[in-house]
């Protein structure tokens, strides 16, 4: 019986994953159970109940299965930021500091209007690196930013911080310490 849960009870922790030292959290099985997963969609939801949203977006990629859902719940369109060359058509891209290296995602130039509002999701803030890279995009097209939203944040590797000063509302659902 799943009386008393919260999210955090549903997401299992992989030792040694995918280098040793790591704690990965999980939320495949967080997905994986109709409750658990319809009560992370209610709480990432509830902070913009009444607030004007006029896309959702999510990072790839465990933020799309969240960003489809929720923007299904609020009857809107999804758009995904993606790796980069995933996407056909025409592209802005932003690169991002990795632990070893860089990367870039990449948003269709035409996804959102100039001054539409949009919500952010994705599973798990950590560095908080491809998070800012998003906004830097949404930004780009002129699209307003009323929330980021994430499961997890792991808040010993500063991710939250750095998105607030960026001038970001954050909503995580819990944390775990340790990296």
């Amino acid at each position: 019986m799943n009386k008393g849960k919260t999210v955090k009870d549903y997401i299992r922790t992989i030792v040694d994953f995918p280098h040793e030292g790591i704690l990965f959290r999980d939320v495949t099985t967080l997905f994986a159970d109709p409750r658990g997963f319809r009560m992370a969609i209610d709480q990432m939801l509830h902070p913009y109940a009444g607030e004007e949203i006029d896309k959702v977006i999510g990072l790839e990629a465990r933020g799309f299965i969240l960003g489809g859902a929720i923007a299904h719940q609020l009857t809107l369109g999804f758009v995904p930021i993606r790796k980069k060359g995933k996407l056909p058509g025409a592209t802005l891209s932003q690169s991002y500091t990795l632990e070893y290296g860089e990367a870039v995602v990449e948003i269709h130039d035409d996804a959102i209007q100039p001054g539409e509002k949009v919500l952010l999701v994705d599973d798990l803030l950590a560095t908080g690196g491809t998070a800012e890279a998003g906004i830097k995009l949404i930004e780009r097209l002129g699209g307003e930013i009323v929330g980021c939203a994430f499961i997890v944040d792991l808040p010993e590797l500063g991710g939250r911080k750095l998105l607030e000063e960026m001038g970001m509302d954050v909503h995580v659902l819990c944390e775990f310490e340790g990296a």
